[in-house]
């Protein structure tokens, strides 16, 4: 266990040994040793700099993360309402990293700005999706990312533009303990009749091909240079395989689901093995889309 040393009066809700699971689209894993919720930007980066020496981990809707069995050591930081504000500066959206894609992409839609319909089709908030470089149907974070502003390690406050950012696939430079507090984001104005039927599009499409009704954690693999995961998944024969309470999903087989009783242990058990098997029938080895945290 950790011991924090907490010197600043925190404002907002520090809570000891809280459940995960609750709070993961999978509903598996363990414990939080410490779930920080920040009353503010100011709050979360004093404490932050009280204790540089814990493990620091970011939590939003949990739509693409494993939490292993054994719960995640130090301080899991999960960002409220005072961050999910959605604001606009002429063409450019500023969005709390607390506030899911669709509410951001919503917003830019009622005001006729164009350029995020995207974020319909991304289940998490704006700081999962800078930190995951999160993109689909055509576009990317980093296509519309200006900056983002980030709490350090160490309690500092900076704003990065996107190329401070480093992005990359699915990926992008900032440490794994640094929180994004928020970003701005570049639109362009447009026809709010042809950006509602793009997002309308989008949403048919995800609920057509993705089990969206069912305990998942999206894609769970990144595409390689060149092939469709989930075609690669299906040509191993691994549609419908399961171990426990995990299966790959019958509907998308780039997805992985909780069928009512899974452990965290048998769904990154059941990812390794269609890896394994994707890799022996097609030489093509799969990289995790899903990020894994905790202890086993």
């Amino acid at each position: 266990m950790t011991a924090l040393a907490i010197r600043h009066a925190v404002r907002g809700r520090l809570t000891a040994a809280a459940p995960l699971a609750p709070l993961i689209w999978f509903k598996a894993g363990g414990r939080a040793e410490t779930l920080f919720e920040p009353a503010d930007t100011d709050d979360l980066a004093q404490f932050l700099a009280d204790d540089p020496s814990v493990p620091v981990m970011s939590l939003g809707l949990g739509s693409n993360l494993i939490v292993r069995d054994g719960g995640v050591s130090g301080v899991t930081v999960r960002l409220g309402k005072t961050f999910a504000g959605v604001l606009f500066d002429g063409d450019r959206i500023i969005a709390g990293a607390g506030a899911p894609g669709i509410a951001v992409a919503s917003a830019a839609r009622d005001a006729g700005l164009a350029g995020l319909e995207f974020l319909r089709g991304i289940p998490g908030t704006v700081g999962g999706a800078v930190r995951m470089n999160a993109g689909a149907y055509g576009r990317e974070v980093a296509d519309c990312l200006i900056a983002a502003t980030v709490v350090r390690r160490d309690g500092s406050v900076v704003v990065l533009t996107a190329a401070e950012i480093g992005f990359a696939y699915r990926h992008c430079g900032l440490p794994r303990d640094a929180v994004v507090v928020e970003a701005t984001f570049r639109t362009t104005p447009g026809e709010r009749a042809v950006i509602a039927a793009e997002m309308d599009r989008i949403a048919t499409e995800r609920e057509a091909s993705q089990p969206l009704r069912s305990r998942t954690g999206g894609s769970t693999f990144a595409n390689p240079p060149g092939h469709k995961a989930w075609a690669l998944i299906d040509a191993a024969g691994c549609r419908g395989l399961g171990r426990g309470g995990a299966q790959v999903s019958e509907k998308h087989t780039n997805f992985l689901i909780n069928t009512g009783d899974a452990t965290s242990a048998d769904l990154e058990g059941l990812g390794d093995e269609v890896r394994a098997r994707v890799l022996a029938h097609s030489g093509v080895e799969l990289r995790w889309e899903i990020v894994r945290v905790g202890a086993a």
